[in-house]
């Protein structure tokens, strides 16, 4: 939706100050003829409060990404897990108004924007972007750049320096993120080949797990792993940030319709049943393998389904997001199993489950593709082709950028906490504090 969002106001940035017929008659006696093109647009207050709420939404998101990820370390790691949840709100909430929103969405070129809009320079309270305020478009997509470094936490989770993650998140977001998401999102390459993503299937889940599998393979695996059981010391919080992500998660995608609209209510729907369709597979498999379903089986495919509907929400029918789920839930119930035949330590699942849902997904989307793009299933074979063109684009390019900041930052910094603080614990040892006091 992001692209069409473009293409309908490819100036991006209008001052419209109209109301109703009235205003757009002023509007017209105001500015010279031609000054406003056709699709200029009057601010909406219902599209405004819409995207506002999704932006809250979303950074209810992190969170919620902390207390799942929390429970699932061991105790004398789990403030250590919230911070890296936590410390992304802070340091990327300032790069993206900084240069995060110019590089991802100034007219720049094909491969990435450009310095014009450093600071939100040229942008005020009364810009309009469509027929919403360029502020609330601004936030919107600021959130998706927070939580996406986030996402990599789970990966590195107990055995990561906490300076070196902090800018490592700072890095990656100018090298990966800003870039993938102005190829997709800011009219890039990958946008004029014909990609979509309608929530950020590539931009979020697929930039994020192949990069969390890069770091987690250079870190080497936690002492003990995979000889030791690392069991969860707090599913409760676990299963409580499921929930939080799973509400946050309309927003995510929802919201990314841009407008209160049927498209949103579209993705609203898909991003449900796609969810709860993911949570059955799961604990289906659970039941027929493992003979129980777990609490934390059925809080992974929820995640599973949420990640893999991401990029096809605004683009299938409610019938393909079950579907689309389904397939997320026993795919990536196998994938998260890929660790232990490969051997390395992706401590909570990051690339079992966004990595592998972020190559799902955009692929699905150029399957079922039905409303406002044509997949396989209407006999195109077009969108399936760029689907599959953007996932090995963004698979590749985070793959080799995060091996090579890896390097750098090994060499300077170091990557792992020495072996004495991994074993007493990151938060005592790094934070100066401990999680329980009972």
């Amino acid at each position: 939706m992001h692209q069409a969002f473009r293409r309908k106001f490819p100036d991006f940035q209008t001052i419209v100050p109209c109301r109703g017929a009235l205003g757009i008659i002023f509007g017209l006696l105001l500015f010279p003829a031609g000054a406003l093109a056709a699709d200029a647009q009057c601010l909406n207050t219902g599209d405004t409060s819409w995207l506002l709420i999704s932006s809250a939404l979303v950074m209810l998101m992190l969170p919620g990404l902390a207390l799942f990820n929390g429970g699932m370390v061991q105790k004398k790691n789990v403030l250590n897990s919230i911070m890296h949840s936590f410390v992304a709100l802070g340091v990327i909430g300032v790069q993206w108004i900084i240069i995060g929103y110019s590089l991802s969405f100034g007219p720049g070129n094909a491969w990435i924007g450009d310095l014009s809009q450093l600071f939100l320079k040229g942008i005020e309270p009364e810009t309009l972007s469509g027929s919403v305020p360029s502020y609330a478009f601004i936030m919107f997509q600021g959130m998706f750049a927070i939580i996406t470094p986030a996402l990599i936490s789970g990966a590195i989770a107990e055995r990561i320096k906490f300076s070196t993650y902090v800018v490592f998140i700072i890095l990656w977001s100018f090298l990966v993120y800003d870039p993938v998401c102005h190829w997709i999102w800011g009219g890039g390459w990958l946008a004029k080949l014909g990609v979509i993503d309608f929530a950020g299937g590539l931009v979020v889940h697929l930039s994020s797990g192949i990069s969390a599998f890069v770091l987690a393979y250079m870190l080497g695996r936690r002492i003990g792993f995979p000889s030791e059981m690392f069991i969860p010391h707090n599913l409760t919080i676990t299963i409580l940030g499921a929930g939080l992500l799973w509400f946050g998660w309309f927003g995510f995608n929802a919201g990314s319709a841009l407008a209160a609209n049927s498209s949103a209510a579209l993705a609203f729907i898909t991003t449900m049943t796609a969810a709860a369709a993911a949570a059955c597979a799961w604990m289906i498999m659970e039941w027929l393998l493992l003979e129980r379903p777990s609490a934390l089986g059925m809080a992974t495919g929820i995640i599973a389904g949420l990640a893999t509907i991401t990029p096809a929400a605004g683009y299938v029918k409610p019938e393909w997001g079950i579907v689309i789920g389904f397939a997320a839930g026993l795919i990536c119930f196998y994938g998260v199993r890929l660790k232990f035949k490969f051997g390395y330590d992706d401590s909570l699942d990051v690339v079992g489950v966004h990595g592998i849902g972020g190559v799902i997904g955009p692929l699905a989307t150029g399957i079922f593709a039905t409303v406002g793009a044509k997949g396989l299933i209407t006999g195109s074979f077009d969108q399936f082709w760029a689907q599959l063109i953007g996932v090995a684009a963004v698979g590749v390019y985070s793959l080799v950028v995060t091996l090579l900041l890896g390097l750098v930052l090994e060499k300077t910094m170091g990557l792992r906490v020495e072996g004495d603080e991994e074993i007493n614990g990151l938060d005592k040892e790094l934070h100066g504090e401990v999680g329980y006091t009972f």
